[in-house]
């Protein structure tokens, strides 16, 4: 019976230390978009500060959440909405760069 409590409190620990590696590899995907994105002058210099911020405001938001090692549901979901608006940003600064 222990070992079975066990087994499964591990793996329940290793699905919610995966989900904070998932957020971690969505923001290096995003900078790495950010980066391209400036790179290849499609955002301006503002909107690349602008966006460098918002990554270091999330980096924190993750940082914070797992202080205590515990990543509950709230935090994964502001985590992942401040994710998903770094996105929408990303595209709307893109956008606004284009000439037709």
């Amino acid at each position: 019976m222990k070992r079975l409590l066990t087994t499964i409190f591990l793996f329940l620990w290793g699905l919610s230390a995966s989900h904070a590696q998932n957020f971690k590899s969505d923001l290096k995907k995003l900078q790495a978009q950010v980066e391209t994105a400036y790179k290849n002058k499609k955002v301006t210099e503002i909107e690349y500060g602008k966006l460098k911020d918002e990554h270091n405001i999330i980096k924190l938001a993750i940082e914070k959440a797992e202080a205590d090692d515990v990543v509950t549901q709230d935090e994964k979901n502001k985590i992942y909405s401040k994710i998903l608006r770094a996105r929408k940003r990303l595209a709307k600064y893109k956008t606004n760069a284009e000439v037709y």
